[in-house]
């Protein structure tokens, strides 16, 4: 929300209608002054203050959703798209474990939700009080910052309320990721016949009730990237630059103007922010399976890289069995992001921040010929994409694409990973690639689609759309149009590119799990526009008309087997060359 846009400061009120009230103001208050202004709430009985004071809140954007599960991701990708830490409101019990998904891709991602849950008081756990389960570290190490908070009573200060909050985000700031707020209230959870004045509870905290400003926020100086004695001596070498994750395009950008000056091929994810720049080896993923190239590749002695959890696995497999004479991780996650334990130098920064601590002088001519190899490469990417198929289709987005671009796990990110072109792309692309995980996959692209004017595109497989089915009612909510393209091999084909056995027909029944469903009917029920289109063609204007208004399923239906038989024909072709 722009600064103009803010409402103005408002005085904290001293009438509240129960003591579970004042203090879930005190804590809303404190994060809306902190920075959060987005809340995703989700509806119940014990969290009913929680509500309240977050609909009585003019500073806050709320969005709500009646699963839990998609409720979380929904906020996941409201933080993604933001960059701000979002607030998430749930009752007790179950309602509290359907996050767990949602919280363990923010951990992973290093995203900022802020979790409060309801609960019941201490007196009703464990002796068969109705909806109540242990909540205290239900989701294990995976927040940053978690505490349970007691049942509110006079006896404890309400500075205690802000400075919790002030410290939570702190930790938050400097280690990004989910925090656990578990708030443990009793009866009575709603306002009787009057509300009631606290002003001597709430007298302590003095210039505080009017100033607008924090409690007591922590300070955190964040340190420069400190300059490495050897970088001279490393760039003198024959290197390689890989960036991975990276969500800032400007950080992305920086990375490709320093592999540009250095000289160094640049091997960009399709997380990397610039997947379609054109100084981006961009079928590099698929060019691994051809010899020549690979022979060029392997003449690198070092390697430097920006951002992790990559997608290819060959690339993956590559940089463990290549000899590197070092290897420097460049990542601002303070997490080892090392799964095969090659790495030598692991710096904790922003791109940016390392190439304005290394600075190069000429810029260097490139010691390779990666992109003459990569030439033929290309060429019969483009040939085995020429024809309606999954292939066919992601080749044919990667030229389409407007706006922002949120891709689903499994196929759909490989796909786009292996046929990207170079030109404009989208804006930015988002992805949930911290656990990797097809659930969640809708509900996080509405949020991540409601943080800009521009357009999203969701691609996603038939079996993510199945896990998130519920979320499809947020579609009917995007303020912007936002096109969801969904790939139905009417199952798990990602399968039958793995080594499973094929005897007794346990590939399909146990694996594949073929479902003979389609998606008609289910847009008809949440009301979004639909498409079937069988040509390449038709499937261009069908997109094209997408990107306009509304919310559009654009189903593709193909055969199962399909997109593992191209993918095979399409390597032996580039090994034959």
């Amino acid at each position: 929300m722009p600064a103009s846009q803010l409402p103005e400061h408002r005085a904290f009120a001293s009438q509240h209608a129960t003591f579970n009230h004042v203090w879930s103001s005190l804590l809303l208050e404190e994060l809306y002054r902190l920075g959060v202004r987005d809340i995703a709430l989700a509806s119940g009985s014990r969290s009913a203050p929680l509500t309240m004071a977050a609909a009585a809140h003019p500073g806050f954007r709320r969005h709500l959703h009646f699963d839990e599960r998609g409720l979380g991701f929904m906020a996941l990708g409201l933080a993604k798209g933001s960059g701000r830490p979002v607030a998430v409101i749930m009752t007790s019990g179950t309602a509290v474990a359907n996050l767990w998904p949602a919280v363990a891709e923010a951990q992973l991602t290093g995203v900022p939700l802020i979790i409060l849950s309801a609960d019941r008081p201490p007196e009703l756990i464990d002796n068969g009080a109705n909806q109540a389960i242990d909540q205290q570290g239900i989701f294990g190490r995976y927040p940053v910052h978690q505490q349970n908070l007691p049942s509110p009573t006079p006896s404890i200060p309400a500075a205690f309320v802000l400075s919790s909050v002030d410290q939570a985000l702190a930790r938050q700031a400097h280690t990004p990721g989910p925090v656990h707020f578990n708030c443990m209230y009793p009866e009575p959870l709603y306002p009787g016949e009057a509300y009631l004045d606290f002003a001597d509870y709430l007298a302590p905290l003095g210039d505080w009730l009017h100033s607008g400003k924090p409690w007591s926020p922590w300070q955190l100086a964040e340190a420069p990237s400190p300059r490495q004695p050897d970088w001279e001596e490393l760039q003198g070498k024959r290197g390689v630059i890989i960036a991975g994750r990276i969500q800032d395009p400007a950080q992305g950008r920086a990375v490709a103007e320093l592999a540009e000056r250095l000289g160094w091929p640049l091997l960009a994810d399709l997380q990397s922010q610039i997947r379609f720049d054109g100084r981006n080896l961009v079928h590099a993923d698929l060019a691994l399976q051809n010899g020549d190239f690979v022979a060029e590749l392997a003449r690198a002695e070092v390697l430097l890289q920006f951002g992790a959890r990559l997608i290819s696995k060959r690339l993956g497999q590559f940089i463990k069995q290549h000899p590197w004479q070092d290897y420097w991780l460049v990542d601002p996650q303070p997490a080892r992001l090392d799964p095969d334990y090659r790495l030598r130098r692991r710096l904790v920064c922003t791109p940016s921040a390392f190439a304005a601590a290394h600075p190069l002088g000429r810029e260097s001519h490139p010691w390779h010929q990666l992109g003459a190899h990569q030439q033929g490469i290309s060429q019969q990417i483009r040939a085995a994409c020429d024809r309606f198929s999954e292939l066919g289709i992601c080749h044919r987005l990667n030229r389409l694409i407007q706006g922002q671009l949120f891709v689903g796990n499994s196929m759909p990110a490989r796909l786009m990973d292996m046929l990207g072109e170079a030109g404009t792309g989208p804006s930015r692309v988002m992805t949930n690639r911290g656990a990797s995980g097809i659930d969640g996959l809708i509900a996080t692209a509405f949020g991540f689609s409601q943080c800009s004017d521009e357009p999203t595109t969701l691609l996603l497989g038939d079996l993510s759309a199945l896990h998130d089915l519920n979320s499809l009612a947020l579609l009917g909510k995007a303020s912007r149009p936002l096109a969801v393209i969904l790939l139905n091999n009417d199952g798990g084909s990602i399968f039958r590119m793995l080594p499973v056995p094929t005897q007794d027909a346990l590939l399909e029944t146990y694996y594949c799990l073929p479902h003979g469903l389609h998606f008609e009917h289910a847009a008809a029920m949440f009301g979004l526009a639909y498409r079937a289109p069988t040509t390449l063609d038709a499937f261009e204007r069908d997109y094209a008309a997408a990107l306009q208004s509304g919310t559009t399923l654009i189903e593709i239906k193909v055969p199962s087997s399909e997109v593992a038989e191209d993918l095979k024909a399409l390597g032996a072709a580039i090994r034959g060359l």
